[in-house]
């Protein structure tokens, strides 16, 4: 019996190493279609799923109701699957270098508990030929198997989006790829119970991880674009938005916004690539130039707010202002590589005092991980606030709010235009 029918039959089993944003959603999915064993190694998380509760806060309590699965984080327990997804996450070190190390040990993870007729399928973000290159000969070498013929592999890269409601795993088409034609089909198949779109076949695995890693680079490099222009438009004493508004008019015109890029995807994706580039001898101009022109945004900020304050007439050591938002995107939990650290860390440098608030933000992790004080409330009055992140509870905010929180001569920097056309009686700026 091939896989594929195994598994429908429940009598072989799905193993999901990683169940943070990625692979929790996946496990879910198809816990309502076949066995799953859900794996990780964070024992806090892992009781949290056992109670029914998303320690991302992702998916609804309903999800977990009549799902055949096990969260676990016993390789005696993962033994007993036969189609391994690995999820798990690919950062970048201190130097903006891959840092392989969570994949690599998920990899050894999977390798003492193959057998022969198993299955693998990574879906971390990698650069082209890491899966064959550097995960594959792991694999063999613990297991003593060879790929191919006593175990078969395929890439199939996350497309999850975190905070979003509607581009979710089921409604997105998949990429999936094999190493060989039975191990394509046999993997699109698996994928196409969870996946109502259907799933597009690759033709090999590395293009696969490159289509993967061009969606995040596109999206960067653009950005990059948006916010120079900013830059630019600031200088000229006009509204990025409102031109952005204007030239969004026409047709075929690509909508996309100034910002800080951060989080685990679209700031971090894009190194792989000049990595790998830099191995074969290319080093990169247009993918280098975006990162560098979006890495520098949270000191750009920073330093904006400083010159304001200074325009105000007011002190800029000691001086007080207060940052929205510290997550890395809207309506989300996730504090991994925010860039609004950036601009707390450029305020610090000036000697300004910094409260920073955040409905989605965890207190206990954002001391841990930056050393910031989260506040739960605004504490008395600031000479200026950064709107730093468009979370929902802030959309409604208005001039009012503004004014009860601000000294007189109080500056409102709004990162993402939230409140653009809204502002009229405080000294108003955004991107």
């Amino acid at each position: 019996m091939r896989i594929y029918d195994s598994i429908v039959a429940k009598k072989a089993k799905i193993g999901v190493i990683g169940l943070g944003y990625v692979g929790l959603p996946l496990a879910i999915a198809y816990a309502h279609k076949a066995s799953v064993v859900g794996f990780d190694i964070n024992e806090d998380h892992l009781d949290e799923m056992r109670a029914g509760k998303d320690p991302c806060k992702e998916l609804e309590d309903s999800v977990f109701e009549n799902a055949d699965i096990l969260f676990t984080s016993s390789l005696t327990d993962l033994h007993t699957a036969s189609f391994y997804i690995i999820a798990v996450p690919t950062p970048i070190d201190k130097n903006n270098k891959p840092d392989l190390t969570p994949l690599l040990s998920a990899t050894e993870t999977v390798a003492k508990v193959l057998k022969k007729g198993d299955y693998i399928v990574y879906e971390s973000t990698v650069y082209p030929g890491c899966t064959e290159e550097d995960c594959i000969p792991l694999l063999e070498r613990i297991s003593g198997l060879k790929a191919g013929e006593d175990f078969k592999f395929g890439y199939s890269p996350e497309r999850i989006n975190p905070g979003e409601k509607v581009h979710t795993l089921a409604k997105t088409i998949k990429i999936v790829s094999g190493c060989d034609s039975e191990s394509l089909d046999e993997i699109a198949k698996v994928y196409e119970l969870v996946v109502e779109p259907g799933v597009h076949r690759a033709p090999t695995v590395k293009v696969a991880e490159a289509a993967k890693i061009i969606e995040n680079t596109q999206r960067d490099v653009n950005i990059a674009l948006m916010n120079e222009l900013s830059v630019i438009f600031g200088r000229m004493g006009i509204n990025t938005y409102d031109v952005l508004e204007a030239a969004g008019t026409k047709w075929n015109f690509l909508h996309f916004f100034p910002g800080l890029v951060g989080g685990h995807c679209i700031g971090v994706d894009p190194y792989y690539l000049v990595h790998k580039a830099a191995e074969l001898k290319y080093h990169t101009q247009v993918i280098t130039a975006g990162r560098r022109v979006n890495d520098s945004m949270g000191s750009y900020i920073g330093q904006k707010v400083v010159k304001m304050i200074i325009a105000a007439g007011k002190p800029v050591m000691h001086s007080k202002v207060l940052v929205m938002g510290i997550t890395f995107k809207e309506n989300v939990s996730d504090i991994r590589n925010s860039k609004v650290v950036d601009i707390i860390n450029e305020l610090y440098e000036y000697g300004v005092n910094v409260d920073v608030v955040d409905p989605y933000a965890s207190a206990e992790e954002v001391e841990r991980c930056y050393g910031i004080d989260l506040k739960k409330y605004p504490q008395g009055k600031y000479d200026a606030v950064i709107s730093s992140v468009a979370h929902r509870d802030y959309a409604n905010l208005d001039e009012d709010y503004f004014k009860n929180i601000l000294n007189d001569g109080g500056i409102i920097a709004d990162i993402k235009g939230l409140y653009r056309n809204k502002i009229n009686t405080i000294t108003y700026w955004s991107l």
